[in-house]
């Protein structure tokens, strides 16, 4: 396999860069921050932070993703499977714990990426990735039916769990506001049906202009952005979080979650793209540029980001094939904040809710979701639900920390299943003249079959080897044993002091590379006699039935 390149896409792609190439790139980076614009505002105010928020993470991750990064047309800034996490951080350690978090993971991301673990994305179970963003996207859904039914909650109520919220909204669901809820309806409508019109302009954007044009000219009673958080048009501007030890201490389960998220997605991310234009992405140089463009998004007062599918997606699909066209949305993103934040005072936050919520069901899988539930085996079905209740009731690090210890629980065991140690059995020519092609095995040996991995889960097998008093020899035929770990072979040993005992020789028949070497190493070759290990079944018979002579 050829070794990912730590090189900048950009640095390759520019080598063959032309004026076609820039139009393309320009016109796409500018309808990517068309999109990117109202995403970036309705995920920061699912995330607990003020809207320029999410447009400074765009502007400065976006930027520094495309730049360093090793995908051609990974968009990156803040995405909503960071959304709930943001909001717990926020709401414990306030917005110096969340850019602490935050940095803290990039530089995980970064060390990651020197170490070369990009490919190590293959070993989270699908049904794990799957469950937690089925349950991230329920979990947004529940957090915006507060805006999308312009709910009023008593002063103190507490709505930082995904449970408080669900309390919340039962408790206070006499206080609807109708007009809120035709506002959140209409541009939910606008969304579902607007890309059956045209697919040239974000259907979030008309829902955006629908939203203010129904609340200004009807003098609609909803509350917008304006009524809830301070608008600012002023760019990013350096802030250096709290570096002590107690901060760091607090936020530390945070940024790795922050850090084995950001990986995950980003990567997946990069593996769709590939997929659609062609291509192989670096997973070690994106993992580096994911870390940097998350310590910049942090000390500049953004939340964390990485790579947005669907922005991704877009950005192909409008003629995007180098990261110029992802520097650009971010440029682009950058006259928008300085001349038209303001006028975001102006949505209403049931158009937000309403954003969020196609976010959500784009995200959620359901499809996948159900399939899996009706095609998967038990043990994954198992791991995929209950990833997906831990990720509502709970959060993603509990979800993904116990939904990887079910997932290798049931692998041990599903692996440890096909493991097997079983003697050979004897036929009596006269009494069987059908075993007249099987081999003639002398009474004094006996041959056990060993199949699969030996590993700790199925060392104890070794513990059924039995043999009679007339046994002289045993044959360990090895051929299906790819691996042998060290309880398995400290389960070999002991078989072998049985042996000894008894005075019985062992013998093996076709080791494979990894056994032998673990064999050779803890010195058991030398002590059974390395001329007891043979290539072939029937040098081992023939050897074997030598003995007795």
């Amino acid at each position: 396999m050829k070794k990912d390149k730590l090189k900048p896409m950009l640095f390759s792609v520019m080598k063959t860069y032309d004026g076609k190439k820039l139009a393309t790139d320009v016109i796409s980076g500018i309808i990517v921050a068309i999109i990117a614009l109202p995403l970036s505002i309705a995920l920061a105010l699912a995330s607990g932070v003020g809207p320029e928020q999410g447009i400074y993470t765009a502007i400065i991750a976006g930027f520094i993703i495309s730049f360093l990064g090793g995908s051609r047309v990974q968009i990156a800034g803040p995405t909503a499977a960071f959304a709930t996490i943001v909001a717990g951080i926020v709401a414990k350690s306030g917005m110096s714990g969340l850019a602490l978090a935050t940095v803290l993971a990039g530089a995980m991301l970064i060390i990651m990426g020197f170490l070369r673990l990009g490919s190590l994305i293959r070993f989270i179970p699908y049904t794990i990735t799957t469950g937690f963003t089925a349950g991230i996207a329920v979990t947004i859904v529940i957090g915006q039916i507060k805006d999308f039914l312009g709910l009023t909650y008593p002063a103190g109520t507490v709505t930082i769990e995904t449970t408080e919220k669900v309390e919340a909204v039962f408790n206070n669901f006499g206080t609807i506001n109708t007009e809120a809820l035709i506002v959140g309806a209409v541009c939910l409508a606008v969304l579902i049906i607007w890309p059956y019109i045209s697919e040239m302009i974000p259907g979030s954007l008309i829902a955006v202009i629908v939203g203010i044009a129904m609340v200004k000219g009807l003098k609609m009673d909803v509350n917008t952005i304006g009524d809830l958080y301070s608008i600012s048009n002023k760019l990013p501007q350096f802030h250096a979080p709290d570096f002590s030890f107690e901060m760091i201490k607090n936020v530390a389960p945070d940024a790795v979650t922050i850090a084995i998220l950001a990986a995950i997605e980003s990567l997946l991310s990069c593996v769709v793209a590939d997929g659609m234009i062609n291509s192989h992405h670096r997973s070690n140089m994106e993992l580096i540029a994911q870390g940097a463009g998350n310590i910049g998004s942090a000390l500049f007062g953004g939340i964390p980001a990485t790579g947005a599918i669907a922005r991704t997606a877009a950005n192909i699909k409008n003629g995007g094939r180098t990261p110029i066209a992802g520097i650009v949305h971010s440029i682009v993103l950058v006259l928008v904040l300085v001349l038209l934040m303001p006028y975001a005072a102006l949505i209403p936050m049931p158009t937000i809710a309403a954003i969020l919520f196609m976010v959500a069901y784009n995200m959620c899988q359901w499809r996948t979701f159900v399939h899996l539930c009706k095609t998967a085996p038990k043990s994954d079905i198992v791991v995929l639900v209950v990833t997906f209740v831990l990720t509502v009731v709970f959060d993603l690090v509990v979800a993904i920390e116990i939904g990887m210890i079910i997932a290798c629980v049931l692998f041990i065991k599903r692996m440890s299943d096909e493991s097997v140690v079983s003697g050979w059995k004897y036929y009596d020519p006269e009494e069987d003249p059908d075993g007249v092609d099987l081999k003639e095995i002398p009474k004094h040996v006996r041959i056990y079959e060993i199949s699969g991995p030996m590993f700790f889960g199925d060392a104890d097998r070794l513990a059924g080897v039995h043999f009679k008093d007339f046994t002289k020899v045993i044959i360990f035929r090895m051929r299906g044993v790819p691996a042998l770990d060290a309880s398995a072979m400290h389960a070999m040993e002991q078989l072998y002091e049985r042996c000894k005992e008894a005075e019985i020789q062992m013998v093996f028949s076709h080791v494979n590379e990894q056994p032998m070497k673990t064999m050779e190493k803890c010195g058991f070759v030398e002590k059974v006699g390395r001329e007891n290990f043979r290539k072939h079944i029937d040098d081992a018979i023939e050897w074997a039935s030598k003995m007795a002579d």
